[in-house]
C-alpha cells in the first residue's frame, strides 16, 4: 500500500502539462495547452491541458482528469502504478511493501505479464554484466559495436545464456508462473519440455512510451543457418509490434522539442544515433511500418525524416511506407546514406556536427527522393517514365490537405518537366478511382461530389440534466465563496394570496445550494452528478476552506471526465481581449449571486412542472372526488410556478 501522504505529495508535485508533454506534443493556446488527441485519430487538435487547474480534457472522446488518470487511460496503469510512475519521475520516495507470492498470483493477467517482462529485463542485464559468458560474448559484442557503458545501461541491453532453460529455471525459482512466461513468449512450452526463446542472444528490451517493458528483440551471435538472425517476442496482451516503436521512450521528449522524428530500421541504428547525440530517433524494429506506429509519432510531431541504408533495393521496398505517412497528414523527408553505409555505421564513423550536417544537406522532399530512385529504372523508357510519374502522383493523392496536394503537384511538374494540367488530370483520375472503389466496397450508389443532405434527428434537451450539471458547476467553481443572497419567502398578503417576499442573508454558496435543494427534497437523477454532489458537500462541510480543485484527486475515476468537462468548459467560453476595445463585459463571478439563485429557481420550476404533469396524468374520469383533490393540488403548484416564473422574468 502507498501511504496517503505519499499520494498527496505526488499530486502536489506532478505537473499535468509536463506529464502529458512526455506523450503528446502540446502547444500554447492562451492560458492552456492544445494537442492532438492520443485516444482518437484526429487531425485538428481537441486535446486541452490546463496548467492552472492541473487537469486535461479530450473533447474528441469526452475523457478527462488529472495526470494520474491520463496515465491510467493512456498507459493502462492501475492507480498505484500511475502514482509510482510519477513518484519516480519527480524523485519522490514512497512507502511500498514487497509483493508476496500470493499477491503475485492474485494480480491480473496483464499486470503479471508486465511483472514477468520486468523480471526478465533485470535478469538479462545481470547475466550480461555478472557472468563470464555474458561478459565474454554479450558485452564484447556491444563493445565492438562501439556502445559505451552508459549507453548499454541506458537502453537496458542484456544477454540470454546459451543454455536451453537457464532463464526459465530462474524465473520459476523466483515464483513466476509458467503460464505468464509462455504468454510473454520468453519461454516456449512443448508438452512437458520448456525452452528459453532467446537462448544465446543479446537482448534489446522494447519499451512503451512510458518506459514499461513490452517485449524483446534478440540477436544471435553464432553462425547458425537454421536460426534467424533476429527474433522478436510474439504478440501478447502487452506487446503488439504494429503499435510500438523501438526507442520511443528515450526519444519522445527530443522529438517534441526538435519537432522532427528520424525513422530508422534497426535497434543498433537507434542506439548509435542516440549515443552520438541525436536522440529524436526511433525504429520500427525490422517490421513493415504501420499506420498505428505513424500515429504514435504524430502525437509528438508532424515531421518525419525517413533514413534508408545505401542499398537501392532496400530503399525501393521501403517506399510504400512513405505513402502511409502521407495518409496521416504528416510531412515527410527522406535521407539515404552512401552505398554500403547504414545509420549505425555512418553515425559511428562521424562526429555529431558531421552527422547533423549530412542529414540537413541530404534530407530530400519525398517527391525528389522518389523521382531520383525510380528514374534510375526508367531513363530511356517512356512507358516506365510514365509509370514513375503516376507512382509519384499516386503518393501525392494520399495527402489529405488539398493545399499541400496542389503545391506538391506544382513541384512534381517542375521536376518532371511536365504541365501541371496533365498531373492534375492524373490526380483527378486516381481520386475518382479511389472513390469508386470505396463506393463499391460500401455497396453504395453515391456519385462523386454529390451533395447529400442527411436529416439529423432533433435531439431533445434533457432539462434536468442541464440544471443538475449547472449545480455541480456552481459547487466546483464557487462552492466555498461567501455571498449575500436574496431568498424568496412565501407569505400571505392581506387578501390571503401567496406572495414571494425577498429576505437578504449571507451564506457560503454550497450552504445556499444544499439548504435550498434539501427544502425541495430534490434528488439528482444523474448518478455521476449525485456522487459528485454529496462528495463536494461532505468535503466542504468538514472543511469550509477545502480547495475544490483537489476534488478531482479524491473523486471516483468514473466521474473525472464529468469534472474536467465542467472545468474546461469554463475556460472554453471565456471572453478574450475585449478590454482592449474598451468593452467591459460582466464576468460570471460578478453576477454570482444572480447566477446561483436563478439556477436553483429554474430547477425548482422544472420540478414543479414535472409534479404538475404527474398530477394531470393521474386524473381518473370515474373518481370525481379524487380528481377534485388532484386539481386543487395542481392549482396550488401552478400558482407557485407563476410566482417563481415572474421572479425569473419568464413569459408564460
Amino acid at each position: 500500500m502507498i501511504s496517503a501522504s505519499s499520494i498527496d505529495q505526488v499530486f502536489e508535485t506532478a505537473r499535468v502539462e509536463e506529464v502529458i508533454g512526455d506523450f503528446v506534443q502540446l502547444k500554447k493556446a492562451g492560458s492552456n495547452f492544445k494537442g492532438l488527441s492520443p485516444f482518437s485519430d484526429e487531425r485538428s487538435p481537441s486535446f486541452m491541458v490546463s496548467p492552472v487547474k492541473q487537469i486535461w480534457k479530450d473533447f474528441s472522446t469526452g475523457k478527462g482528469g488529472t495526470a494520474v488518470s491520463f496515465l491510467m487511460e493512456h498507459e493502462h496503469f492501475t492507480y498505484p502504478e500511475a502514482i509510482r510512475y510519477l513518484a519516480k519521475k519527480y524523485n519522490i520516495e514512497i512507502e511500498e511493501t514487497e509483493q508476496s507470492n500470493e499477491q503475485k498470483e492474485k494480480a491480473n493477467e496483464r499486470e503479471s505479464l508486465y511483472l514477468v517482462s520486468e523480471f526478465a529485463n533485470a535478469y538479462f542485464q545481470k547475466v550480461l554484466h555478472k557472468t563470464d559468458q555474458g561478459k565474454s560474448i554479450g558485452l564484447s559484442y556491444f563493445k565492438e559495436r562501439g556502445f559505451t557503458d552508459d549507453t548499454i545501461k541506458k537502453f537496458d541491453l542484456g544477454y540470454s545464456l546459451n543454455e536451453w532453460q537457464a532463464f526459465t529455471d530462474e524465473a520459476l525459482k523466483q515464483g513466476y508462473n509458467i503460464d505468464f512466461l509462455e504468454k510473454t513468449g520468453l519461454t516456449i512450452v512443448k508438452e512437458d519440455k520448456r525452452f528459453d526463446r532467446f537462448k544465446g542472444r543479446v537482448m534489446f528490451p522494447i519499451k512503451s512510451m512510458s518506459g514499461r517493458v513490452l517485449g524483446y528483440g534478440g540477436r544471435i551471435l553464432i553462425t547458425d543457418k537454421k536460426a534467424a538472425k533476429y527474433v522478436n517476442s510474439p504478440e501478447s496482451d502487452i506487446y503488439h509490434k504494429s503499435k510500438v516503436l523501438y526507442g520511443i521512450y528515450h526519444a519522445k521528449q527530443s522529438i517534441a522539442k526538435e519537432d522532427n522524428c528520424y525513422l530508422v530500421e534497426g535497434y543498433t541504428d537507434v542506439i548509435q544515433f542516440h549515443q552520438r547525440g541525436i536522440k529524436n530517433v526511433v525504429s520500427s524494429s525490422g517490421t513493415a511500418l504501420t499506420s498505428e506506429q505513424i500515429r504514435l509519432i504524430n502525437r509528438l510531431t508532424k515531421n518525419i525524416t525517413v533514413l534508408f541504408d545505401g542499398d537501392a533495393a532496400g530503399m525501393r521496398a521501403s517506399l510504400r511506407g512513405i505513402d502511409l505517412i502521407l495518409e496521416q497528414g504528416m510531412n515527410v523527408k527522406v535521407c539515404s546514406f552512401p552505398e554500403g553505409e547504414d545509420p549505425d555505421s555512418f553515425a559511428k564513423q562521424n562526429t555529431l556536427d558531421e552527422l547533423t550536417t549530412y542529414l540537413n544537406d541530404n534530407a530530400k522532399d519525398f517527391i525528389q527522393f522518389k523521382a531520383s530512385i525510380l528514374f534510375e529504372d526508367s531513363k530511356n523508357d517512356p512507358i516506365k517514365k510514365a509509370e514513375t510519374v503516376r507512382d509519384i502522383v499516386n503518393s501525392i493523392s494520399k495527402i489529405p490537405d488539398r493545399i499541400k496536394k496542389e503545391i506538391y503537384i506544382q513541384e512534381c511538374a517542375r521536376i518532371m518537366d511536365l504541365s501541371e494540367e496533365v498531373l492534375f488530370s492524373t490526380l483527378a483520375q486516381i481520386d475518382k478511382k479511389e472513390i469508386q472503389e470505396e463506393q463499391k466496397n460500401n455497396k453504395t450508389e453515391q456519385k462523386a461530389f454529390d451533395v447529400i443532405k442527411h436529416q439529423q434527428p432533433v435531439k431533445k434537451v434533457d432539462v434536468q440534466y442541464v440544471l443538475e450539471r449547472k449545480i455541480i458547476e456552481i459547487l466546483l467553481l464557487y462552492g466555498n465563496k461567501t455571498e449575500d443572497f436574496e431568498d424568496l419567502v412565501l407569505k400571505e398578503n392581506d387578501k390571503g394570496d401567496l406572495e414571494l417576499e425577498p429576505v437578504i442573508h449571507q451564506a457560503k454558496v454550497f450552504e445556499k445550494v444544499f439548504l435550498d435543494l434539501q427544502d425541495d427534497e430534490m434528488q439528482f437523477t444523474n448518478e455521476q452528478f449525485k456522487t459528485l454532489y454529496y462528495t463536494i458537500i461532505d468535503r466542504l462541510n468538514q472543511d469550509a476552506n477545502f480547495e475544490l480543485k483537489k476534488i478531482i484527486n479524491i473523486a471516483d475515476q468514473n466521474v473525472s471526465p464529468a469534472i474536467t468537462s465542467i472545468l474546461m468548459d469554463d475556460d472554453k467560453y471565456e471572453l478574450s481581449r475585449w478590454n482592449e476595445q474598451n468593452i467591459f463585459p460582466k464576468t460570471k463571478i460578478e453576477g454570482l449571486t444572480q447566477f446561483v439563485s436563478e439556477t436553483i429557481l429554474r430547477l425548482r420550476c422544472h420540478l414543479i412542472e414535472k409534479k404538475i404533469d404527474e398530477f394531470m396524468s393521474s386524473i381518473n374520469p370515474d373518481k370525481g372526488e379524487q380528481n377534485r383533490e388532484i386539481l386543487n393540488n395542481t392549482q396550488d403548484y401552478l400558482n407557485l410556478k407563476t410566482l417563481l416564473s415572474r421572479k425569473l422574468g419568464k413569459v408564460l
